[in-house]
């Protein structure tokens, strides 16, 4: 069965499609601001023009002062940047301080980095203890801190889980960390761009974030980080940054962020996020509903755009299959582990069983994603759910 119109992408926390302003501003820069920023004739200046136009909209979106942040990569580099490089100062300074704290709901960019840190004997990892919702406890941490903050090098959570949508306290758990002396960073990746962010109302020491998942271009990111912290460089080669990460900059990736930033503003001035909540909300019940299914961390303030849904007795890889030839797009878990038939590790660490979490498929709304689309999109997930329920049935008879 071939899908009558256009595909219906649910896969947007994996990456969201570029708004037209954004391939304008990407085109431009490519054409006529195509200096390097460090030059001191007029098409340098031009180009630096560009990305400190960029850095002022992003700081404008997430509430921190432009020079506070660092571009990157994304939000893989970021994460990277904040960890190793904060580990390595915290080290030279004293040999002691050597504990990483994180959880096993982070994404990989933050679990496979403390992994990698420990493997080498650079870092001890404290695993903090997680709710059944798939956010940290902020006893176990407050417990933690009291006892080993002189140890601590950095903790690192996540403000908002990228296959589930939960949401973490990260104020509260801001505070803590700030009440102990102890460097807090977030992998705000899926919260910036979606949802109201004041970096210096909060006590946020690093964030990390990208571009591309509030339809900016792939390969932009930025780190915040706040005024008076310091940091290892991750990159040598050039003073960039104010010397904090090296290499030329890509101003054309870097102006499609400021445009995306400025486009993100609109979208959270505009009171859309309720009724986008509402929707994802009516979504996920009556799909739950028809295929007697059940959602993911649906009992804790999760993301407006985020449905992580158990559909028992299948196999994730079977249902978005049929669910591409149908026209819709979603994912078993996070884009960058996509192509592996294991269960997700976050869904494992919440205490999913392994049979359900191989059924999980999450389903990802964009703000671009119209109550229409979402419509279809229903009757073909729930029909093609009760179709791979009664092949599976008759195989087994």
């Amino acid at each position: 069965m071939q899908h009558a119109s256009h595909p219906i992408n649910l896969d947007n926390n994996a990456t969201t499609r570029p708004i037209r302003e954004v391939v304008d501003a990407v085109a431009r820069s490519l054409g006529e601001e195509w200096g390097n920023p460090s030059s001191v004739h007029r098409v340098g200046i031009a180009a630096r023009r560009v990305v400190e136009l960029a850095r002022e909209s992003i700081a404008m979106l997430v509430g921190c002062q432009p020079r506070e942040l660092i571009f990157t990569s994304g939000g893989t580099e970021g994460a990277n940047t904040a960890i190793r490089g904060s580990l390595a100062l915290a080290t030279r300074a004293d040999a002691r301080r050597r504990v990483l704290v994180t959880t096993r709901f982070e994404h990989s960019a933050v679990r496979e980095t403390v992994e990698a840190l420990e493997r080498t004997g650079d870092a001890e990892v404290v695993w903090l203890e997680g709710l059944p919702s798939g956010i940290p406890s902020t006893d176990a941490l407050a417990h933690l801190l009291a006892a080993r903050a002189s140890e601590i090098a950095l903790v690192s959570l996540m403000w908002a889980n990228n296959e589930t949508g939960a949401i973490a306290p990260i104020a509260e758990i801001g505070a803590l960390c700030r009440s102990h002396g102890v460097r807090f960073h977030t992998d705000a990746t899926q919260w910036v761009g979606k949802m109201p962010t004041d970096l210096a109302s909060m006590q946020i020491d690093l964030a990390s974030f990208a571009a591309h998942k509030f339809h900016g271009p792939k390969g932009t990111g930025a780190l915040f980080l706040r005024r008076g912290v310091h940091l290892e460089r991750a990159q040598t080669g050039g003073p960039q940054e104010r010397d904090r990460r090296g290499g030329t900059e890509n101003v054309p990736g870097i102006a499609g962020f400021g445009v995306a930033a400025e486009y993100a503003r609109a979208f959270l001035a505009s009171g859309d996020v309720a009724q986008l909540a509402a929707r994802r909300d009516a979504f996920e019940q009556r799909i739950c509903a028809a295929t007697e299914s059940t959602a993911h961390a649906a009992i804790c303030p999760r993301l407006w755009n985020t449905s992580n849904i158990a559909f028992e007795r299948l196999e994730a890889e079977a249902i978005l299959l049929l669910l591409s030839e149908r026209g819709v797009y979603a994912s078993a878990g996070a884009a960058c582990s996509s192509g592996s038939l294991d269960p997700s590790p976050v869904l494992l660490a919440m205490g999913v069983s392994p049979e359900r979490a191989h059924g999980s498929v999450r389903f990802s709304l964009s703000r671009e994603t119209s109550a229409l689309e979402l419509d279809r999109a229903e009757g073909i997930i729930i029909d093609s759910i009760l179709k791979l329920r009664r092949s599976s049935s008759a195989a087994l008879t």
